[in-house]
């Protein structure tokens, strides 16, 4: 099969499109010919190897693994033999480590029938975006109806669903994005928007019950000026300059402020999970949630795919498609 393979850290350049095993199926897996993946900042710090600490964990002179991608939607080829629920033929989307390739074997607890509404292209853009918004928001801001949320970054591959979410839940929804953005943010939503390049939302008078942190280089401290007395900042991503630790700067600045402050700094674990995938599936299926691509390409032009999204300015997801020409 073929697959995009990496076996040194930088940029775009060190990928490329490789012929590869398919992967073997255990007793927990599921095989999946692949039909779309998608790309996510995920891709681009392990294609990097940046911030550097994670060198320690995933290779220090070179990736230890040299597959990439981690979003996927496709068809099921074959199942191991502890697997139910799942069977050759199924339309599923989910999480597996070397999505960028024709086939993935993966846990069958990382993936779900995927929505029936939806193209493969605009399932794959959902799994690690979808579950990052839905666990933030719900889970670590114990997002309520009624309560006011600002999502930093609104308009990324996680901000536009963040904020349909956050409708979802009852809230009343501000977003933070560039001006290119703001109509796109109002259309998915979004009760009030604020255009970052215009004003700092560090500053301004409104209190918000819930932060979620997707972008941006807003320290806690600054962040803490804009929530209620005992709203919760969950930080998620966020921009950085930082090649050494990157956001883990704000995650630390978060765990020494925490004890002395009324309100919780979260910092968000996404958890892969079936029973959070099959939720979204419902919301989507449902017409409370849809994913939002900006652009579509072919497998050999992933590396095209993780520049446009480190660059930080894609408007949703960068979908890669499997489908006829690789």
């Amino acid at each position: 099969m073929k697959a995009i393979t990496y076996h040194r850290y930088g940029g775009p350049e060190v990928l490329g499109l490789q012929e590869v095993e398919v992967p073997a199926v255990d007793e927990s897996s599921v095989l999946v010919r692949v039909r779309a993946a998608a790309a996510n900042p995920y891709d681009w710090h392990f294609m990097r190897g940046e911030p550097y600490f994670m060198r320690l964990m995933f290779g220090l002179r070179a990736p230890e693994r040299t597959g990439l991608g981690v979003d996927f939607a496709g068809v099921v080829e074959a199942v191991g033999r502890g697997v139910t629920g799942f069977a050759p033929g199924d339309r599923v989307y989910g999480l597996c480590d070397g999505a960028f390739a024709e086939y993935v074997a993966c846990p069958a607890a990382d993936l779900a029938i995927m929505p029936a509404t939806l193209t493969f292209e605009q399932a794959a853009a959902v799994p690690l975006a979808g579950l990052t918004a839905l666990q933030g928001l719900r889970d670590a801001g114990q997002l309520q109806a009624g309560q006011r949320v600002l999502i930093v970054g609104a308009s990324g591959g996680v901000g536009t669903f963040a904020v349909q979410i956050a409708k979802a839940l009852g809230a009343h929804v501000t977003g933070v994005c560039s001006t290119p953005n703001v109509a796109m943010v109002r259309a998915l939503g979004a009760d009030a928007v604020i255009d970052y390049t215009q004003e700092d939302f560090t500053h301004g008078a409104q209190r918000y019950d819930v932060i979620f942190q997707l972008g941006g280089m807003e320290s806690p401290a600054a962040c803490r000026r804009a929530l209620t007395p005992q709203g919760i900042l969950v930080l998620s991503s966020g921009d950085s300059n930082g090649r050494v630790i990157g956001p883990m700067n704000r995650i630390m600045q978060a765990a020494l402020l925490s004890p002395f402050v009324g309100q919780t700094l979260a910092v968000l674990d996404v958890k892969r999970s079936r029973s959070d995938l099959e939720h979204l599936a419902s919301m989507i299926d449902g017409g409370s949630v849809k994913p939002i691509v900006e652009r579509t390409l072919p497998l050999r032009e992933v590396p095209e795919a993780i520049r446009l999204v480190e660059e930080g300015h894609a408007r949703g997801k960068v979908v890669i498609s499997l489908a006829g020409s690789l």
